[in-house]
């Protein structure tokens, strides 16, 4: 037998709880979500979105996986 995660174990049952009280609608399931963020308001903290990149934070960076991508590009040893 696997050991079980107490914490895990409360979110799945927490999940299944609201997922049944929506009868596992989706989209009521989110909206439920929707209203407990609205009335908490003030209490939940904003979102802040990423700053657009800059030329000066790009630069250096290379396009693609940034390794050497074939052994004819590699220093001798």
């Amino acid at each position: 037998m696997m050991w079980e995660d107490p914490i895990v174990a409360e979110v799945h049952r927490t999940r299944e709880k609201l997922a049944a009280e929506c009868n596992f609608d989706v989209e009521a399931f989110f909206a439920g979500v929707r209203k407990r963020q609205a009335l908490l308001g003030a209490r939940l903290v904003p979102q802040k979105k990423p700053a657009e990149p800059t030329a000066e934070a790009d630069r250096g960076r290379h396009s693609g996986s940034g390794g050497i991508t074939s052994p004819e590009a590699a220093p001798a040893a």
